[in-house]
């Protein structure tokens, strides 16, 4: 079973992955389908209709035969000769005809089914018009090893005034049917001619090249038709792919022109109606949170004046710290939203800049981050955001392992950047719950040490939102890492 799966998705992975190049590949074979159909028809129309031309041909041979036969049966014996040879010196006749004492030996042809239909029709018209009682024997030989008269006489050693030159066409390997019919004891009527069309008998090259050449160009053109047809028909689904993928990046983004045929038009305007469905849902979020944060403002403020107002410290101090905590969760909830829907055009930015400008605000707070590699090309991006992202994975690492090493390469048409820290890890389980709003690994409820637990998910949504991947792990030697992948996005002229 793994082998059969292995062997399928092998042959899946050749599979072409584009719709334009499937859809030529699948028109392609149509095509020479077709031609290779219409071939098949065509040559065996024409195999049915040489068929039948030499049966026809062959049948009334067969009739000229059985006269010749009947005329020569009629002379008298001691006439017979002198008849062949006042026939040679006027040129012959359309058989060659000689009287022998022996059956010569025949040297035959390659069996073909048409040779043999031709023979059987000779045979058979020959037994109805001399009699079932006559021994015939006929057979197809070609020139070169024909014997006349004797087994010993070869036709291509007669002279031309016999009359075999009827016999002998270019080229030599023309079938020649010769016909041997007994009279009596020792004696046989010999004779031998070619079919009408002599090219009849042989098996021809029913695709000449010209055809060949012909379907050729055929394809070849209605290949780069259908090249041209389908990339023209596909080219809006681009379009469509590309503008969903910059949807995930920039909601603000212009508009799908809504042209084309029927169903590109109303697959444009629907995509149109999400965008501007999301693009409300954003804005309902974000005024949603600004008024939930404006209306809670008032009552935490009350709340904390009336707790100013109790006489016991220790309540006092409780009730103050739980209502920082609100506080504190209010804003950093507003400024998830904000953060992760930053509305800034994006530019060429010098990402290995960026970094270091992160690292050195960390290093002026006494924390250690060492920068390794380059970036030969600038990153097409929003800067803030991603300052914003990288900033919220370096403080994580640092907090809890105290130094980091971030690292920076160019991979496959993207920008990999991996952040290291050496503190203790987290356990396998809990990797996926970091990145889930105010889920914090450290266990002191202090804001000032724990943080509110949203970095980690707003670098994630600001990276996805630049098409990235954002993954972590636990390092083989101690420490933890994020690494992330962004795609490089250029700037369309």
């Amino acid at each position: 079973m793994g082998i059969k799966r292995g062997a399928r998705r092998g042959l899946a992975g050749l599979a072409p992955r584009s719709l334009l190049s499937r859809m030529v590949i699948v028109l392609v074979i149509a095509v020479l389908a077709a031609q290779a159909l219409s071939s098949l028809i065509w040559v065996a129309q024409i195999k049915t209709r040489n068929q039948e031309n030499v049966l026809s041909m062959s049948n009334h041979l067969a009739f000229s035969i059985a006269s010749t036969v009947r005329f020569f049966k009629s002379l008298p014996v001691e006439y017979r000769h002198i008849v062949l040879d006042q026939l040679r010196r006027m040129g012959g006749s359309r058989f060659f005809v000689t009287f022998n004492s022996e059956l010569i030996n025949i040297s035959p042809t390659q069996d073909t089914d048409l040779k043999r239909w031709v023979l059987e029709e000779v045979d058979s018209v020959l037994q109805r018009e001399l009699g079932r009682q006559v021994e015939i024997i006929s057979e197809f030989s070609f020139a070169e090893s024909l014997h006349v008269f004797n087994n010993d006489i070869r036709l291509l050693d007669l002279p031309p005034g016999w009359g075999h030159h009827s016999l002998l066409l270019h080229p030599q390997k023309t079938p020649i049917l010769v016909v041997q019919i007994g009279l009596e004891k020792d004696e046989w009527l010999y004779l031998a001619t070619l079919l009408p069309t002599p090219d009849g008998l042989i098996e021809g090259d029913y695709l000449p090249a010209e055809r060949l050449w012909f379907m050729g160009i055929t394809v070849v053109l209605v290949v780069l038709s259908l090249f041209v047809v389908v990339r023209w028909l596909t080219r809006p689904l681009k379009l469509l792919s590309r503008a969903a993928d910059e949807l995930g990046k920039d909601i603000e983004r212009p508009p799908l022109p809504e042209e084309g045929s029927t169903e590109v038009v109303a697959a444009a305007r629907t995509f149109n109606a999400m965008q501007e469905r999301i693009q409300r849902y954003i804005q309902d979020r974000e005024t949603l949170f600004s008024a939930i944060s404006h209306d809670l403002k008032t009552p935490i403020t009350r709340l904390r004046l009336r707790a100013e107002m109790l006489d016991d410290d220790q309540l006092r101090g409780k009730f103050i710290q739980d209502l920082e905590d609100l506080d504190h969760m209010v804003h950093g909830a507003l400024q998830c939203v904000k953060d992760t829907t930053v509305h800034e055009n994006p530019v060429n930015i010098d990402l290995h800049y960026l970094l270091q400008q992160i690292c050195e605000g960390a290093d002026l707070q006494r924390k250690k981050v060492v920068l390794t590699g380059v970036l030969e090309q600038p990153f097409w991006g929003k800067p803030l955001a991603l300052k914003r992202a990288f900033s919220n994975i370096i403080d994580n690492a640092l907090f809890y392992g105290h130094q980091a090493e971030v690292f920076l390469e160019d991979v496959n048409e993207g920008v990999h950047v991996a952040v290291r820290d050496f503190g203790p890890g987290v356990p396998e389980m809990e990797q996926d719950r970091i990145f889930e709003p105010y889920v914090r690994l450290e266990k002191s409820r202090n804001r000032n040490t724990g943080g509110s637990g949203l970095g980690l998910s707003i670098a994630r949504n600001i990276i996805h939102a630049h098409g990235g991947r954002l993954k972590v792990r636990n390092h083989e030697q101690g420490g933890f890492v994020v690494e992330v992948w962004l795609p490089r996005q250029y700037q369309e002229v």
